[in-house]
């Protein structure tokens, strides 16, 4: 059963970076944090049923994302699905796309195929999550799932880390301006230059 929806915005800047430098850019932003705690998150990707055949036709499937926190006392399911993002030409300094989020109680992935969706991906992700203002970082690294269990397999030590910096939570332009949202992301950008090369990402 699906329960709060919303159809809005999300505004989000992406990097990566190796190991090595993991403990100058884990200082840097817990410097510029309001606070931070550590991620274990799962991610399942589906596709519609028909997502070939909507390829073959030219037009490109909307994924649809549940995720759910692993180190969270009773984690929740958040199913959620992004538009293809603005043009550079509208807004070139940032990914700014639009998106619907929905918490789902009970069995999000039975609920993900009740929809039409088959399951394409899963992988895990554990980092950092860090909270400042209306934004989110996150920083981690993917460990891909055990086909046999279903479990994580912990990544290797040179796995990159992949960072995001993305409002919090979807809005709408009508209580959060825009430009309110993407000056957010491009001041991270700003404090972080030198050491992270923060971008847009149009996938």
């Amino acid at each position: 059963m699906a329960a709060a929806q919303a159809h809005s915005y999300e505004v989000a800047l992406f990097g990566e970076f190796f190991a090595k430098d993991l403990s100058a850019i884990l200082n840097r932003i817990t410097l510029h944090s309001e606070s931070a705690h550590r991620m274990h998150a799962r991610e399942v990707v589906f596709e519609p049923f028909d997502a070939s055949h909507q390829r073959e036709t030219g037009s490109e499937p909307v994924l649809l994302r549940a995720r759910k926190e692993m180190l969270e006392p009773n984690p929740k399911w958040m199913l959620y699905s992004y538009l293809k993002p603005e043009s550079v030409r509208i807004n070139p300094e940032a990914t700014v796309r639009p998106c619907a989020l929905c918490q789902v109680v009970g069995d999000a992935l039975s609920f993900a195929s009740a929809l039409g969706y088959v399951r394409r991906s899963q992988i895990y992700k554990r980092g950092y999550v860090f909270r400042r203002g209306m934004l989110v970082i996150q920083m981690f690294q993917q460990e891909q799932a055990d086909p046999t269990t279903q479990k994580p397999i912990p990544a290797h030590a040179d796995t990159l880390w992949e960072v995001e910096v993305k409002t919090a939570t979807p809005f709408r332009t009508q209580d959060t301006p825009m430009k309110t949202a993407i000056d957010a992301v491009l001041e991270v950008q700003l404090l972080m230059k030198g050491l992270l090369d923060l971008r847009r990402q149009d996938v």
